[in-house]
């Protein structure tokens, strides 16, 4: 039996990871996905409070709670940010960081560092403007979805916490790097603002060479949109309990 611990995106929440939950737990594993503060069904506790780091603990706190050890811990997406944070912290945690289409960001990068200009203005002037400093989801078309996936996620999601956005995060990489890690590149559509991080976790200068070092890295590309966990569990599952092997 395997500890998976699951953590979704922005906008989105525990939900997204039902049917990968449904298929480790069939396989005897256990597989628990957490909601981060202020989304999905812990939307009303959306606060201009919300930071980078309320997440991080958010975090911590599931596997703490869940009295897990050697956990595969699958970060999707923004979430990239906080896997990558507690690979740091707790190391000895984690069996595998599996990085589902999500962000990989250097030593004091932020979330949003990795995106268009256009796309940060708009964030954070959407932010701005609401009484919790928050920014609405984008149509999740744009994750590949479609038919009623699409709709199902259309109805799910939630605005996301504008204070994570620009946090930077101080990490060591070659701590991180002790736990092994793959990347999932979601290619078929890609989404644009994760199309910044694809040459990183090939490139091997990245960390300064630490990336392909320590546990070692592997990435591998699925043909599917940036919700895998959604379009393609199956696939997402498989790959999830190699990491467990």
């Amino acid at each position: 039996m395997a500890n998976f611990v699951l953590v979704h995106g922005a906008w989105h929440g525990g939900w997204c990871w039902r049917r990968v939950v449904q298929a480790l737990a069939s396989q005897g594993h256990r597989a628990h996905a957490l909601t981060l503060t202020g989304v999905g069904e812990r939307a009303h506790l959306m606060s201009s409070a919300i930071t980078l780091e309320t997440h991080i603990a958010d975090v911590l706190a599931a596997i703490d709670a869940e009295e897990m050890d050697d956990v595969v811990l699958a970060v999707h997406s923004y979430a990239g940010m906080l896997g990558t944070a507690v690979a740091d912290r707790e190391p000895q945690r984690l069996r595998q960081l599996v990085y589902v289409d999500a962000v990989v960001p250097r030593p004091g990068e932020s979330w949003g560092g990795t995106h268009s200009s256009a796309v940060r203005e708009a964030r954070l002037a959407a932010a701005a403007a609401s009484p919790d400093y928050s920014f609405p989801p984008p149509d999740p078309a744009v994750f590949g979805l479609a038919g009623a996936d699409l709709e199902w996620v259309r109805r799910r999601q939630t605005p996301h916490p504008g204070h994570t956005y620009q946090a930077a995060l101080q990490f060591d990489p070659v701590r991180v790097a002790t736990v092994p890690r793959t990347f999932v590149s979601c290619v078929n559509p890609t989404l644009g603002t994760i199309d910044a991080i694809r040459p990183r976790v090939r490139d091997p200068r990245f960390w300064d060479g630490a990336w392909q070092g320590g546990g070692g890295a592997r990435v591998i590309d699925l043909q599917t949109g940036h919700d895998p966990m959604i379009t393609a569990p199956a696939d997402l599952t498989r790959i999830l309990l190699e990491g467990a092997a």
